[in-house]
């Protein structure tokens, strides 16, 4: 259950380096208390969250101007730095434990089941991998960057992916009954991509969540244990649990609450105790007077057969107020898809209003580090 953070009076170390058995050790120290709070780092991408964050030690060498934690915070996740200055949120080490502790239970994982880490350790999706191990009680698998054909030889049971990486295997036609399970998150997947990851023997298990929940709470539409769901007035998704952060790191933003409940940026629906996530409410656009779900628009357009990735942004117009614009990476370059083909093609699938009225064609969409699609720098044109 979130709490306000108290008194600072635990050391923050950041760390700032590949994946590894030195990261993972510090992380098991952290979560078992035996050493300072943690917050990992990428190489190279480092030096907005130490401005904003203020850890005590970096990489071990104290700092002036660090401030420490509340004691029961384990690890610091930096996030969002794409628009702005980093949040640090605050996971303490019952939450992060119980979040691995349900997703095991929920894939029936076994003592002494390999974990195989291939995510960066600075964003929660490849932290939990880690603390999902500690818990199996054996040695994480750790891979410093993703390589399509190191993680099929790795020999671990079970892989923690984001859309991206499984589309890489699946287009290599791998073999992925090598894996118990596939855990695929941090992004929605493009149309088509689960069922023919399937068809080559994989079980997958789609998760949501953010840092805020210590990383995927819900798989398959339905909650972890103990983790509770309901969809606010405003459409918004709302999450409880034992699962919830401790807040942001000073304050900043204040955590967003409703009684207890976690209200999330994104919009959803609830049907027979399952959650379908239709997209980030700060991703509608306001076309004409009338409001289009982003991510409702790029499903469509990624089951267009030109079409081999999507994405759907708001560009200004005088006369719209925002034109819904599409963003397609063609599936044969020298034979892309036009705008007309497109808006035909949405024609039976959408609302007038929702078919773009704007087309731009990419060799590949920009993505952040962890997966997701640089939405930032697709409407800056950076």
């Amino acid at each position: 259950m979130w709490r306000n953070p108290s008194h600072p009076d635990r050391p923050l170390h950041a760390i700032v380096q590949p994946p590894g058995p030195a990261l993972f050790a510090a992380i098991r120290a952290a979560l078992e208390g035996d050493g300072p709070a943690v917050l990992p780092l990428s190489p190279g991408h480092e030096r907005p969250a130490l401005a904003a964050l203020r850890p005590t030690h970096l990489d071990g060498t104290a700092r002036g101007d660090g401030e420490g934690v509340p004691a029961d915070v384990a690890v610091v996740i930096a996030t969002s730095g794409s628009t702005g200055a980093p949040k640090g949120v605050l996971l303490s080490a019952a939450a992060l434990r119980a979040s691995a502790a349900a997703s095991l239970r929920r894939v029936e994982a076994a003592a002494g089941d390999r974990w195989l880490c291939c995510l960066p350790v600075s964003h929660v999706s490849g932290l939990q991998v880690l603390v999902r191990a500690l818990l199996c009680g054996g040695e994480p698998v750790i891979h410093p960057a993703f390589d399509a054909r190191a993680v099929l030889e790795s020999g671990a049971h079970h892989v923690s992916l984001v859309p991206t990486q499984l589309h890489r295997l699946v287009e290599m036609g791998a073999d992925l009954s090598v894996f118990r399970t596939i855990l695929l998150g941090g992004a929605a997947a493009r149309p088509g991509l689960v069922e023919r990851s399937r068809e080559l023997g994989a079980r997958v298990v789609t998760t949501y969540g953010m840092s805020e929940t210590s990383g995927g709470c819900v798989y398959d539409g339905r909650p972890l244990d103990g983790v509770d769901l309901k969809i606010g007035a405003d459409g918004l998704i709302r999450i409880a649990g034992p699962v919830l952060f401790s807040g942001y790191r000073f304050g900043e933003p204040p955590a967003p609450l409703d009684g207890g409940w976690f209200v999330t940026s994104d919009l959803g629906e609830l049907s027979g105790g399952r959650l379908r996530v239709l997209g980030r409410a700060d991703d509608v656009i306001n076309t004409g007077g009338e409001k289009v779900v982003a991510a409702a628009v790029t499903a469509v357009l990624g089951a267009h057969p030109e079409v081999a990735d999507a994405a759907v942004i708001g560009v200004p117009d005088p006369e719209w107020g925002e034109l819904v614009t599409a963003v397609v990476v063609p599936a044969n370059p020298d034979t892309p898809p036009t705008l007309q083909q497109l808006r035909a093609f949405c024609r039976d699938r959408l609302p007038p209003h929702a078919a773009p009225r704007g087309l731009r064609l990419v060799s590949r969409l920009p993505l952040l580090p962890n997966g997701k699609t640089d939405l930032v720098r697709l409407r800056t044109g950076t």
